[in-house]
């Protein structure tokens, strides 16, 4: 099923429920989405929870971990067998025993969780991955969820609860609890100046920013190997803590006790140019992914606006501006210029695509 022919039914409409339904729109599909709490857009709001799932394929509960059972059981008596309810929390734990209790066998349920929130959708960044957690009380539903995903662009990975919850231990909780440290003691903040390895870490901050406060916690406690992951986390860290002040006077650690791990072919030192210059490649072409995500959106406003495709006037400021920068990089302004103008071409050929709304 493509996704214009399919109907979603959001129940949430905080900040990834409008980002998933803009991204449905964006994909041709039809949206309906109930949240008493917020303010939802007319062509979108539905006026009870029955309107809500009546019609509708997929029915998304893109609601905080522990509001999902009741969440369910307020749906249930309008379910049948032709709804297929997903979740989207990032832990699958608690949301897989709190549906099959509600729903069982009786109205087909599938655990996901969508590996990009509202910023990844509002940076146009690509690939968007969803992970697919398989149901053994409803061997079809995995298969409709990776449909319902693919149709919106992604790239799905099917695995069970248990195999993502540690995943996302040993990954997504991590990364959670090094920022919440590194913003708790002020890292880099007062700074006039920080080397590349920390650019990284601040961008690390920088998207556990950007992401709801509640859901710190949630990845936290919610998830049954968190803590086991950050307690390895923490003895590694003292163990290298110990071994750098265990020698005293001007004495050093011996070295292989504070060593980084063996470097690997995909180490930058052990690979070719030209390896180097194909990974870089690589990212241009996801950057110009990303750019057509955007031209996209230029030329739904556009056709809104009763505008043609064509701006003449602002097309010569962005080449004059790219101009500028290859100018400060030191690079030759001509041929930036020359890349760009066919980047406009590229853009422009994008938005004069059928829209899909």
């Amino acid at each position: 099923m493509t996704a214009s022919s399919r109907t979603t039914a959001v129940l949430g409409f905080g900040r990834f429920g409008r980002a998933l339904s803009e991204l449905l729109l964006d994909a041709g599909g039809r949206v309906r989405a109930f949240d008493p709490r917020v303010e939802i857009p007319a062509s979108m709001r539905a006026d009870s929870l029955r309107s809500l799932v009546q019609g509708a394929t997929e029915v998304v509960l893109a609601v905080p971990v522990g509001s999902i059972g009741e969440a369910a059981r307020s749906l249930r008596p309008h379910l049948d067998p032709g709804h297929l309810v997903l979740d989207v929390a990032s832990v699958k734990h608690g949301p897989v025993r709190e549906l099959a209790e509600t729903l069982g066998r009786d109205v087909p349920w599938v655990a996901t969780h969508p590996l990009f929130g509202p910023t990844s959708i509002a940076l146009g960044e690509r690939p968007l991955v969803a992970v697919v957690c398989p149901n053994p009380l409803h061997p079809g539903a995995a298969s409709r969820a990776r449909s319902f995903f693919t149709a919106l662009g992604c790239e799905v990975v099917e695995e069970d609860a248990d195999g993502h919850d540690r995943a996302m231990a040993s990954t997504h909780a991590l990364a959670f609890f090094v920022a919440k440290g590194l913003i708790d003691i002020r890292a880099g903040e007062d700074a006039s100046f920080v080397p590349p390895s920390f650019r990284a870490m601040e961008r690390m901050i920088g998207a556990v920013r950007s992401d709801a406060s509640h859901l710190f916690a949630t990845i936290q406690k919610d998830n049954p190997f968190a803590a086991e992951a950050r307690a390895r986390l923490l003895g590694a860290l003292e163990a290298i803590d110990r071994d750098l002040t265990s020698v005293t006077g001007e004495g050093s650690p011996p070295a292989e006790r504070i060593s980084m791990a063996p470097l690997t072919e995909r180490a930058p030192d052990l690979r070719e140019t030209r390896e180097l210059i194909d990974d870089l490649d690589r990212e241009l072409v996801q950057l110009l992914g990303r750019r057509a995500q955007f031209s996209r959106r230029a030329g739904r406003a556009k056709a809104n606006l009763g505008r043609g495709v064509v701006d003449s006037g602002r097309e010569e400021q962005v080449i004059a501006a790219r101009r500028r920068w290859a100018e400060e990089e030191g690079l030759d302004a001509d041929g930036v210029a020359e890349i760009f103008r066919s980047v406009l071409r590229f853009s422009r050929a994008v938005q004069k695509e059928p829209q899909s709304r």
